[in-house]
């Protein structure tokens, strides 16, 4: 039924990537659209290395399963179904019409800062349920523009649960692993000492505040390609705005596409976003706020 849903998964209805697998949009015989996400099928005459990609992708899979049949709220998307039959690994969600956050900011069709502000609290509200109402407490792990859907409401839904984790228990502090997330939003303390906290998922989080303010992405390509020429360029949107604002210069990194905010307001709202985003990003997790901060 899936497989008729998408096509016999073709690249026409190919809507992106995450974690686990790639992701379909599909029409259920009731009409209904989906989203299904399909792992890597088989893993059968696979070498060493394949077999290993195989074993993380069902990894993802039962922990983004796992995870999202116990979590409810209306910023995190909802997992309407799966199918776990033989090497075949799918699951299904309700369908995000609206596509990513990052889209929309760099297709420039969250056009105010009313709206992209709006998008950056409902996500912020969906990261705070993990944190501190889910129980045990949930670590993302993987916060970026690109994880952040857009409903047909244009309201915000966090999604990509396949590097997720649940929270350190027994009094501990962190939990002590291996760096895993995506390069520009990782947070440089748990990359350096290993010790994963929430404080990991709200440096990401600045990381996606710094891209609504300035519109440019987590890792300024343009910039890199520059290096030879000019190496003080930086490189990532934390290097290129937190001087700025801390300068108090606020202004100077605001997205040209949209303009400046016309009301006092909203002025003050985008200033408010700034600081935060830049206490967010700070290289110690201790000095960052916690997420219900935030909101």
């Amino acid at each position: 039924e899936l497989a008729a849903a998408t096509d016999n998964f073709s690249d026409d209805n190919r809507i992106g990537t995450g974690s686990f697998g790639t992701v379909y949009r599909g029409v259920l015989p009731d009409g209904r659209e989906v989203a299904i996400k399909r792992g890597g099928v088989g893993s059968s005459g696979m070498d060493a290395i394949a077999k290993k990609k195989f074993q993380d992708k069902e990894s993802a899979f039962q922990s983004e399963l796992e995870f999202l049949t116990r979590l409810h709220h209306r910023h995190l998307v909802t997992l309407v179904g799966f199918c776990a039959e033989d090497d075949e690994r799918l699951l299904v969600y309700d369908f995000m019409p609206n596509g990513t956050q990052q889209e929309r900011i760099f297709a420039i069709n969250l056009n105010s800062w009313q709206m992209r502000i709006g998008i950056a609290l409902q996500a912020a509200r969906g990261i705070e349920y993990l944190h501190t109402y889910a129980v045990p407490p949930i670590i993302h792990r993987d916060i970026k523009s690109s994880n952040i859907l857009i409903d047909a409401e244009c309201s915000a839904r966090v999604s990509d649960f396949g590097l997720s984790l649940m929270g350190p228990s027994d009094g501990e502090s962190h939990l002590s692993l291996t760096a895993a997330g995506t390069v520009g939003y990782m947070d440089p303390e748990y990359y350096r000492l290993q010790q994963l906290t929430t404080k990991s998922d709200v440096y990401s989080f600045g990381v996606v505040l710094l891209e609504i303010l300035t519109g440019k992405r987590a890792i300024i390509v343009e910039n890199r390609l520059k290096l030879r020429q000019n190496p003080q360029l930086p490189v990532n949107v934390v290097d290129f705005a937190v001087p700025f604002i801390l300068a108090g210069q606020v202004i100077s990194i605001l997205d040209p596409r949209i303009g400046l905010p016309e009301e006092a307001d909203e002025m003050e709202a985008v200033l408010i976003v700034a600081e935060l985003a830049e206490e967010c990003v700070r290289l110690e997790g201790k000095e960052r706020p916690s997420m219900g901060e935030i909101v």
